[in-house]
C-alpha cells in the first residue's frame, strides 16, 4: 500500500473536476445560510454527518469489493435531487478519466463500460482507491475531506473570506472527520455481507432542495 497514492487522490490539484462544485455552498451562501467562517463551519458539519458519511461508506465499499452496480443504485437511492445525482455523475465520470490514467485497472476499465455517462462520485472514488492499492479508511477519510473541503473553498471565493478562517474550520472539524470515518467503514463491512441497505442514509433535505433551485439559475459561479 502506498499512503502516498492518497495524498495523490486527496489532492485539490488533481484533474477530477471537484474545483467546479461547491458542495451546496453557493446556494447557502445565496441564502443567508452561510455569512461567516462559524456559520461556513455549521454547513460544513451538517455536510459530514449527512451526505459525507453516505460518500464516505459507498466508497469505502468499493474498496471492499462490494458490487459497484448495487453500490451505484445505493447511491441513487440516497441522493433525492436530480441536479445532485447529475452532479454525482459528472464528477464521477471525470475522476474515472483521471484515475484510469494514473492506475490503469481492469476494474476502472469495467466501470467505464458499465457506466458510460458516469456512475457516482464515491463509488468511482473507491474503486480507484482499490486500484491505488489503498484501504477503505484511507477512501473514506477522502470522501469525507472532499465534503467538506470543496464548500470551505468555495465559500473563500463566494465571500472573500480569510483562506485562514476557512483553514481554520477545516482543522477544527478535523477530530469530527476521524469519527465519522470510522463511522462510514464500519457501515462498509456490515455492507459487504448484508448488502448496500447496510450502509447509511443519512439525509439533508435543505442540500437537496437547495440543490435544485440552484441549478435553475441562470448565472452561477459554481455547476452544483
Amino acid at each position: 500500500m502506498s499512503r502516498a497514492a492518497l495524498l495523490v487522490l486527496a489532492d485539490g490539484r488533481f484533474p477530477a473536476g471537484g474545483h467546479a462544485h461547491s458542495g451546496g455552498a453557493e446556494a447557502a451562501v445565496k441564502a443567508g445560510r452561510i455569512t461567516s467562517a462559524a456559520s461556513l463551519e455549521d454547513f460544513c458539519r451538517g455536510r459530514l454527518h449527512t451526505a459525507g458519511l453516505v460518500a464516505g461508506a459507498l466508497a469505502a465499499a468499493a474498496v471492499l469489493g462490494v458490487d459497484p452496480g448495487e453500490l451505484d443504485a445505493a447511491a441513487d437511492a440516497r441522493t433525492p435531487s436530480p441536479a445532485l445525482r447529475a452532479a454525482a455523475r459528472r464528477l464521477g465520470r471525470q475522476l474515472l478519466r483521471a484515475a484510469r490514467a494514473s492506475w490503469p485497472s481492469p476494474e476502472l476499465d469495467a466501470l467505464a463500460r458499465q457506466f458510460p455517462k458516469g456512475a457516482h462520485q464515491p463509488v468511482v472514488l473507491g474503486t480507484a482507491a482499490r486500484a491505488a492499492g489503498l484501504a477503505p479508511q484511507d477512501a473514506a477519510y477522502c470522501a469525507l475531506y472532499e465534503s467538506v473541503s470543496g464548500p470551505a473553498t468555495a465559500t473563500v471565493r463566494l465571500l472573500s473570506l480569510d483562506p485562514f478562517d476557512a483553514t481554520g474550520v477545516m482543522a477544527r472539524l478535523a477530530p469530527e472527520l476521524d469519527r465519522v470515518a470510522d463511522l462510514a467503514v464500519e457501515a462498509a463491512r456490515r455492507a459487504v455481507t448484508q448488502g448496500p441497505d447496510a450502509l447509511p442514509a443519512a439525509s439533508a433535505p435543505l442540500l437537496e432542495v437547495a440543490a435544485q433551485w440552484h441549478a435553475d439559475w441562470p448565472v452561477r459561479l459554481f455547476a452544483s
